[in-house]
């Protein structure tokens, strides 16, 4: 695996590289097609007639929860301000603390706790923000799909 003097050889470099990139295309798929299942149950569950939205990649779920809260378009407009510099942050911010807001309102529109939606917050903590992640899928699951 090394070449001379301990350099790592760039052939193996490069296939590490793809095994690793494979990986995170397979996880990302498998994590594309579980969110689409479970906010499109979601949605049904919900009563919507759009349900099938959540399969709109990267922002479909976001749309579903966002119908299913019944509030205010204008955040939507914040999207806008993610592309101002000096301004995208606090857009995100803004925008962020809506997409909660939507979350923890789709929960109980399902008749779940509406405090699940806080796991997700639990993301940002370094080390073990992946077992909260991994927490808020399985919520997101029992949401969909279990009964209530």
């Amino acid at each position: 695996m090394s070449g001379a003097g301990g350099v790592p050889n760039t052939a193996a470099l490069l296939a590490l590289g793809a095994a690793m990139l494979a990986v995170v295309t397979v996880v990302m798929i498998a994590l594309y097609i579980y969110l689409g299942f479970a906010f499109s149950a979601i949605g049904k569950k919900a009563k919507l007639k759009s349900a099938m939205l959540a399969w709109i990649p990267f922002i479909g779920p976001l749309i579903v929860t966002y119908q299913i809260s019944k509030m205010h378009w204008w955040p939507w407009l914040l999207l806008i301000g993610f592309f101002i510099p000096y301004l995208n942050f606090a857009c995100m911010l803004v925008f962020g603390v809506y997409g909660f807001i939507w979350m923890w309102k789709t929960f109980e529109a399902v008749k779940r706790p509406g405090w699940w939606a806080l796991i997700a917050l639990g993301q940002i903590i370094p080390i073990i923000g992946f077992l909260f992640g991994l927490a808020y899928l399985a919520l997101i699951g029992i949401a969909a799909w279990a009964k209530a």
